[in-house]
């Protein structure tokens, strides 16, 4: 591990000996992240002090970090719990007429399917599963079943059991062309590989923060595409989220909302623990840069494909990302295997027919070794 890593590994909370391989599943905290939770803890002790002006101050200073992140205005972003609220909120405002299709991929996380099976019984519509094939990328196989019956494409941006990656690109310019709605679960990517969401420009994209986020648990994030600002409806109706709750004085009902994606936030994203969390996390990740999170993963990430390939893996058509890579299980004695991994203190996921690897800055070369070393 040079010099460079170490400084960066540093900054976790990591006990020595450990090779976390795992982001993909959950980030360890950073230093700054659970000083940021426990400076808040103690500002809690005392309500007395929570101005009117706290409910909302560092819910904005939060939306304008993931705005940067996103690559968007604040305006469009919201604060939301979970990747699977975000998705129910923009299941709720797509209308699509009877008989036509949601596109979604094999094995897609589940809170990425339930609520479109979920839609696709209630509204009469057909669930369209896209399978990777050998002789073409999985963005091939995705743009060959877009057509003037497509209603909803829901994907992410990388698959989250092997990592594969998806054009999000060559999608959207298919979708507007048969003027298909567009749904991103980008909670395998945020904050490990770059997006310019208004190049992409879909109707909702979502993220937990708890993995590539490298925040704490039930808070994450969702753009919301300016045509939803005043159509849309969001998912509950919080007095957080109405026009004029700032003013703490006032008992009156009101019928406008905050401004842009605001109303789209969970109720209580005042989240007086969480919030100082997220931002210390997300003012890391833009002090790193998400471009140098990506290329710096890659290195780690190249060490397993010259693996792979040196024990005849077939990589297919299908490119992975930097920050996330497979390897296959078959023919592996996986009881065995864990076994090592538990001995040697390595941590991965095992997702179906693969073992999915996920290092962060807070790895090095070595890391990748112990775990090749294992696998032998």
């Amino acid at each position: 591990m040079n010099d460079s890593t170490r400084s960066q590994k540093e900054l976790f909370q990591l006990e020595d000996g450990i090779t976390y391989l795992n982001c993909a599943n959950m980030s360890p905290m950073l230093r700054s992240v659970k000083q940021a939770g426990m400076e808040a803890l103690e500002r809690n002790l005392s309500p007395w002090k929570i101005l009117p002006a706290d409910w909302f101050t560092n819910g904005e200073i939060l939306r304008g970090l993931a705005a940067k992140i996103f690559q968007t205005n604040e305006n469009n972003i919201a604060l939301i719990p979970s990747a699977s609220y975000g998705l129910a909120t923009a299941a709720k405002n797509l209308k699509v007429s009877p008989g036509k299709e949601i596109i979604i991929l094999e094995q897609q996380f589940p809170s990425n399917y339930y609520v479109w099976e979920n839609m696709a019984e209630k509204d009469h519509l057909q669930l369209v599963t896209i399978k990777k094939t050998a002789d073409r990328s999985l963005t091939e196989n995705i743009l060959e079943k877009i057509n003037a019956n497509t209603g909803i494409i829901a994907i992410p941006n990388c698959h989250w059991v092997d990592g594969t990656w998806i054009d999000l690109q060559k999608i959207s310019d298919a979708a507007k062309t048969v003027g298909s709605y567009l749904v991103l679960d980008l909670s395998q990517s945020l904050g490990a590989l770059p997006i310019d969401i208004e190049r992409i420009q879909p109707d909702f994209a979502v993220s937990v923060g708890y993995k590539w986020m490298l925040g704490p648990y039930s808070l994450g994030y969702m753009y919301v595409s300016k045509k939803w600002h005043e159509t849309g409806e969001p998912l509950e109706y919080s007095w957080l989220i109405k026009k004029g709750s700032e003013d703490f004085s006032r008992t009156a009902y009101t019928k406008g909302y905050r401004d842009g994606a605001r109303k789209f936030d969970m109720g209580e994203f005042s989240q007086f623990t969480l919030l100082p969390m997220a931002i210390a996390a997300l003012q890391q990740i833009l002090k790193w840069n998400v471009a140098f999170i990506q290329s710096e993963t890659k290195k780690l990430t190249d060490q397993l494909s010259a693996y792979k390939i040196k024990m005849g893996y077939s990589t297919g058509k299908d490119v992975n990302p930097g920050h996330i890579i497979s390897i296959p299980v078959d023919g592996i004695d996986i009881d065995l295997l864990k076994k090592k991994l538990a001995g040697n203190k390595v941590f991965i996921s095992f997702r179906g027919a693969f073992i999915r690897v996920s290092p962060h800055l807070y790895n090095g070369p070595s890391d990748i070794d112990k775990l090749i070393s294992c696998l032998q």
